[in-house]
């Protein structure tokens, strides 16, 4: 007997929306409450004048929704795209719509404890400068990085000075590992996740009812001056208390939940309890579409239940790194539990059906929405993360990309399936032919799958490139999810306009971390990846890096040994008996520099900023092994 065909599915973000209170104003009215001033317009220019944040171009969300967004998509994006300054409690203050995240500023007897200065340098200052035009000229005593993503410190140098930090004026505080996690998925892996992160983010999309209408966790990211200073002082511990400016926070390290190093903390005098991206309205991602680590839901819920235990009988207010706050008691409870229960569910009913024999993907299918209360809760509807990408992503965490079926063990890379494809079904006319009957039919998914075959085939087939394109305006104009949307979308461009693409920043990764101003190890850590192993292995070097401070200075001995194809650092001098061809003397800002390409040996030994002993060319060689990465790599063709 024949299986029948699947059913067409033209929205495969989320389930259907039904059963969602349409009329409750709760959300609208916490996204509006303790509003004291806003930027107009609400526009962020860096010092060229080149616009950086531009909040202006969502005004659009406020009418109807048209037949090409979802409903809920859309009614999140209103909310995501009202901006200000907000008095949380007295003395608590966020400002939100000025780039994908929130600033949360703390008033203390002592100065100001900023919490999460946005992505870029701008838009901090501009955050920083909104809340002093409101209540003054308070100083910054503290900053708290509440996890290891980009657009939760980012902007430090908008908000406080390098000397401050280093004077101990002001003290930077994050979770243990923050510096480590920060290279590894901004700068080890950040140019390959930017690049997909244009997608995720709709980077170059027109904010329209047809084009972008947001991302579920936030609007758009700010494209400006990105920066890290690394903390003074680390949070290793739960229970672990620190005062800060004259501010009391209560810590609760919670690693590995949506961030590797992450933490959310209770200020005990203002019953406010900051939960970073712990907690959202949106249901977050466990695999974000543009890469990262795989994060362990089981832990993620865990963590919620400890917070729960930890804080919820201290606390009056419930906020985020994203979004709007949560007040009362009860109220808040309902949102942790309801947002616990989420990615238990996920996790286990996953685990569950792998057990079963399923696949990630046939998982995907058997999980397609929550339990009814969960399914009918604003804040855990797939906006941001989906049921469908999160459970292939549980799956994926344990048992890794091989679904086991033999035939799955070794194919053909995507071009040659996709010519030996074409040439099966009879060639590029007939597909096109089967896959027009198969979008009439309505069966969008399909259709987009075997039109891959003819774009990756022949990319130079416009037919085939438009029709796909047609395809995934379709399935883009039907999800509830935003980064889905997104996707479609910047596919559907790329398809009619296939240039390589170099957008401006989104924020996520911005992989040029060889400019942050990092701990050598890091530095180094990220150059190796850069290294042209193939084409390295045919040398074996050995430099010595004497890396001076210019408040004493002193120096930091690193050796660098290439062999084999690989680069490996060693703090101190070079193994026993060998000696190194090259010894370089310089700050770790000029060395930085001179990796990256943004400045050259010559032009540096010229001004006297860097000494060189030995063999030169040394150092010549190094450079031209190292091979910058792409930025503007195609995705949706060849």
């Amino acid at each position: 007997m024949t299986a029948a065909p699947a059913p067409a599915a033209a929205a495969p973000a989320a389930a259907p929306a039904a059963g969602l209170d349409w009329d409750d104003p709760t959300d609208l009215a916490n996204a509006t409450r303790g509003r004291l001033d806003g930027l107009e317009p609400c526009v962020v220019r860096n010092a060229e004048g080149r616009v950086v944040w531009d909040n202006e171009r969502w005004s659009f969300l406020a009418g109807e929704c048209p037949a090409t967004a979802d409903p809920s998509l859309w009614r999140q994006g209103r909310l995501n795209s009202l901006h200000g300054l907000f008095e949380v409690v007295e003395g608590v203050y966020q400002v939100r719509g000025l780039d994908v995240s929130n600033m949360t500023i703390v008033e203390g007897t002592e100065g100001l404890v900023v919490v999460d200065p946005l992505i870029s340098e701008e838009c901090a200052a501009a955050a920083l400068a909104l809340y002093r035009r409101n209540r003054g000229e308070r100083p910054v005593a503290a900053v708290v990085y509440s996890h290891s993503h980009t657009d939760h410190f980012g902007g430090v140098r908008g908000v406080v000075s390098e000397a401050d930090v280093a004077a101990g004026r002001v003290r930077i505080v994050a979770p243990a590992g923050f510096t480590e996690e920060a290279v590894s998925e901004n700068v080890v892996a950040g140019p390959a996740m930017l690049r997909r992160a244009q997608y995720m983010y709709g980077v170059g999309l027109p904010a329209a009812p047809d084009g972008a209408i947001g991302f579920g966790l936030g609007q758009g990211t700010s494209s400006g001056k990105v920066g890290m200073l690394p903390p003074t002082d680390l949070v290793t511990a739960t229970g672990q208390v620190l005062e800060l400016g004259g501010v009391r926070l209560e810590f609760q390290l919670t690693s590995g939940t949506e961030a590797p190093a992450e933490m959310n903390f209770l200020l005990p005098d203002h019953g406010v309890l900051l939960v970073a991206e712990n907690a959202n309205h949106t249901l977050h991602n466990v695999l974000t579409l543009r890469g990262a680590l795989v994060r362990d839901a089981q832990a993620w819920a865990g963590y919620l239940t400890e917070t729960i235990a930890l804080y919820a009988d201290r606390s009056d207010v419930l906020i985020g790194s994203h979004h709007w706050p949560t007040w009362g008691r009860t109220e808040l409870l309902t949102m942790l539990s309801e947002q616990r229960d989420a990615y238990a569910y996920l996790h286990d009913q996953t685990v569950r059906l792998m057990n079963q024999g399923l696949t990630g993907t046939e998982i995907a299918e058997e999980l397609a929405e929550f339990p009814p209360q969960l399914a009918r809760a604003w804040h855990a509807r797939g906006y941001y993360g989906s049921l469908s990408h999160n459970t292939k992503a549980v799956y994926q965490r344990y048992m890794g990309w091989f679904d086991g079926n033999p035939a799955h063990l070794w194919p053909h890379p995507p071009v040659a399936a996709a010519e030996r494809y074409v040439e099966f079904m009879g060639g590029a006319a007939a597909v096109l032919e089967k896959a027009r009957r198969t979008v009439d039919a309505g069966d969008l998914r399909f259709a987009a799958e075997v039109l891959n075959h003819v774009v990756f085939a022949d990319p130079e087939n416009r037919e085939a490139r438009e029709l796909q394109a047609g395809v995934f305006e379709k399935l883009a104009h039907a999800c509830e999810n935003g980064t889905w949307r997104n996707f479609y979308l910047c596919g559907a461009r790329d398809l009619r306009d296939p240039s390589d693409r170099d957008a401006p920043g989104s924020g996520s990764g911005s992989g040029g971390g060889l400019a942050w101003g990092l701990p050598a190890d890091q530095l180094f850590k990220a150059l190796a990846v850069r290294l042209d192993g193939p084409r390295a292995a045919a040398h074996r070097l050995l430099l010595r890096w004497e890396s001076t401070t210019e408040a004493d200075g002193g120096a930091d001995v690193w050796t660098l040994l290439l062999a084999n194809g690989v680069l490996t650092p060693i703090r101190g001098d070079a193994p026993a008996g060998e000696r190194p061809q090259l010894t370089a003397r310089t700050t770790l800002a000029v060395l930085a520099g001179v990796l990256a390409g943004r400045t050259t040996p010559a032009a540096e030994t010229a001004a006297g900023r860097l000494e060189l002993a030995g063999d030169a060319e040394v150092l010549t060689t190094l450079l031209g092994l190292l091979q910058a990465p792409r930025s503007g790599f195609r995705l949706a063709l060849p």
